[in-house]
């Protein structure tokens, strides 16, 4: 006797609208834009790849082969209060201070360095597939992006992969530098624009999109590095962005549009 199929069919074609619903609401997902707080000054030598303020340190990571470096600063006056060179052919990338280490990506070198986030010197160096793009820390583990639309985490001592989420929606983004928020979310430069993209890391959902445009005139724009670089002031509702190889910081508040 044949069973009556019916109610998986109905049930499977549930799933699907459901599903599809929650795509739709993804795809959705309201719009911000940027209120200018301020500006700070920032070295135009500095081709940023990762950023992150930590107590009153703020961290900046460099790239290209050959010239990228990891560089302390003290927040509120500026001063250098460290600065390490990656040795040639090392490309660094994004970064992230967890417990007593700092992190510090490479691109398509497979390699992590793990540093003392006061002296910035070498500590190890970690092995891992894949690229490095962005980096931060969440509810004691770090989340990685690798240019695509989906999300690492990895352990905080070890660097080995615990798990990762896609993005439910946006799939054509490149994510590239993070930063989780105090909030629980994590902020995503999506590369090379000039979005930024809100997600729910626990389930790769996009909360919001937010159009950074407007920070840069039409002349400015021409021939400008892509904007990469996004820390939020700790204790807050304000965010440091930078933009490779761009004289000055963007202090700014993300506001409904």
């Amino acid at each position: 006797m044949k069973r009556n199929r019916r109610p998986l069919a109905v049930a499977i074609l549930l799933g699907l609208v459901v599903w599809a619903g929650c795509a739709a609401a993804d795809e959705q997902a309201p719009t911000m834009n940027i209120e200018l707080v301020g500006t700070r000054w920032h070295d135009p030598r500095a081709f940023t790849e990762g950023l992150e303020i930590h107590g009153d340190v703020l961290y900046e990571g460099t790239g290209l082969s050959g010239a990228s470096a990891v560089r302390a600063s003290n927040f509120a006056t500026g001063a250098e209060l460290a600065r390490v060179d990656l040795p040639a052919p090392f490309f660094g990338e994004g970064l992230t201070v967890t417990g007593d280490t700092l992190w510090q990506l490479t691109w398509k070198d497979h390699t992590a360095f793990a540093r003392d986030p006061h002296t910035l010197a070498e500590v190890r160096r970690v092995p891992f597939e894949g690229e490095g793009w962005g980096l931060c820390t969440r509810a004691g583990r770090l989340v990685m992006s690798d240019g695509t639309d989906k999300l690492t985490f990895r352990d905080p001592v070890t660097f080995e992969p615990t798990g990762s989420v896609q993005l439910t929606s946006h799939h054509n983004v490149r994510l590239n530098e993070l930063d989780c928020a105090e909030d629980g979310s994590v902020y995503a430069n999506s590369w090379p624009t000039d979005t930024i993209l809100r997600i729910d890391p626990d389930t790769g959902r996009v909360l919001a999109t937010i159009d950074a445009s407007a920070l840069l005139s039409p002349v400015d724009r021409i021939g400008a590095e892509a904007l990469n670089g996004i820390a939020q002031i700790p204790g807050t509702d304000r965010f440091l962005l930078a933009r490779k190889n761009w004289p000055i910081l963007f202090e700014v508040r993300f506001v409904p549009a």
